[in-house]
């Protein structure tokens, strides 16, 4: 989801108070409160805190972590690097305010170096994931392909959901899809107001008043160009897959992400997806609602370094990792953040950094992985809806300098 998004959002909050009122008379709806709490979620002068604990707010599905947890060692003290910004140079402490920081840690060699929990956060604090989940959707088709309940990447998404064979996915492989190349007439721009967008229709009716499922229209819309042609980053292409994922494995997407993903990692705490509606209706909001602790987000991490192994156990099979992360570049002639470069499978390259890659959620979310230097660091973040153009190149230009500070032997 775009930063066009929330401030749509924001824009149009007094406007859809009419809204409100009219769930509030549907019982099975939320109700007025609830409808103006999910409104607010990016308000810049509460996000630091509307970012936790989500499942208090939206609808959610519990993913509980199960077996032994796997451990973080740690290693000795990393002396965080200075930073110099157009304002001067600073420290750590500094930059994490300047960068909207919640929490951040990094991992060298696998081993814990630094962790920091800001605004009254703290390890027991679950953070909410945006469009990091996209990754972590793309790792369990990683994990069905390999179980043999998706067939081939080449197959078509109707091949698993039929309801999708009428409509602009018809043609879409699930290689495509992955992508972001789908070619179905979907554009990530949140227009309200009297003719929304068909992006701010559906997060209206599916995420705010749960009275659709949020991938519903993938079985009407239309195509705008050939699948495969074209790079268009869309959360309905992964709300796709997730629809896929369950059609395939015949599990809800928690059970599948509990038994398959979060037990083997070891995670040391229970996860949540938000959902699209309440239990027995809606679906797992798989393309931007996954809500974890700080240092399970780093186990994520570790996880892809490591080829998919989390300790000694292989939990995402070998070579999927490196198939994911293999970037298909982009043209100087897509519109996107000057410094992102490339976009693999739900993952993004977002420097030049040979091999490194990362999973990336609005508002300042990161997983980023380093290889060459063997550094994940994990920033939950709350940047704004507006957020300053200067803001992402100087958070990588800081994992640049994090990556390439030695830690102590």
């Amino acid at each position: 989801m775009s930063v066009r998004f929330w401030q749509a959002v924001l824009a149009a909050s007094v406007a859809l108070a009419p809204v409100a009122a009219a769930a509030q008379s549907a019982p099975a709806g939320p109700s007025a409160a609830v409808i103006s709490m999910r409104e607010q979620w990016l308000n810049p002068a509460i996000n630091s805190f509307t970012f936790r604990d989500t499942d208090k707010v939206f609808e959610s599905r519990a993913v509980p972590r199960s077996g032994p947890v796997t451990p973080l060692a740690s290693g000795a003290p990393l002396a965080m690097p200075q930073h110099q910004s157009a304002t001067g140079a600073m420290g750590y402490d500094a930059w994490a305010d300047r960068t909207f920081t919640n929490a951040l840690m990094v991992m060298k060699d696998g081993k814990v170096v630094f962790e920091d929990y800001r605004n009254k956060s703290d390890a027991t604090t679950h953070f909410i994931s945006f469009s990091m989940a996209k990754t972590i959707t793309a790792l369990l088709v990683g994990i069905a392909l390999n179980e043999g309940k998706i067939r081939s990447l080449d197959d078509k998404a109707g091949d698993y959901v039929p309801e999708l064979k009428a409509g602009g996915y018809g043609d879409a492989t699930i290689r495509q899809i992955l992508q972001m190349r789908s070619g179905v007439d979907y554009e990530e721009r949140y227009d309200f107001g009297a003719n929304p967008s068909l992006a701010a229709t559906i997060h209206m009716k599916a995420i705010v008043r749960n009275q659709i499922r949020f991938a519903d229209p993938a079985v009407t819309i239309g195509k705008k160009t050939a699948p495969g042609s074209t790079f268009n980053y869309a959360t309905l292409d992964t709300a796709v897959l997730g629809w896929i994922l369950e059609r395939a494995t015949g599990e809800k997407l928690e059970t599948y992400t509990a038994s398959r993903l979060w037990g083997p990692l070891g995670a040391e705490a229970g996860g949540f997806w938000l959902a699209d509606g309440p239990p027995g209706t809606g679906r797992a909001l798989n393309g931007m609602g996954y809500n974890a602790v700080l240092r399970d987000f780093a186990r994520l991490g570790q996880m892809m370094l490591d080829g998919g192994k989390s300790g000694s156990r292989q939990v995402i099979p070998a070579g999927w990792v490196k198939e994911m992360t293999t970037m298909i570049p982009f043209p100087a002639s897509y519109g996107r953040k000057a410094e992102f470069e490339g976009y693999g499978y739900q993952t993004w390259q977002v420097d030049k950094e040979p091999g490194a890659y990362s999973a990336v959620g609005l508002a300042g979310q990161f997983i980023y992985v380093h290889p060459a230097t063997r550094t994940v660091i994990v920033k939950l973040s709350y940047n704004p809806p507006i957020e300053p153009e200067w803001l992402t190149g100087e958070v990588i230009d800081y994992f640049h300098a994090i990556a390439r500070t030695p830690a102590r032997p």
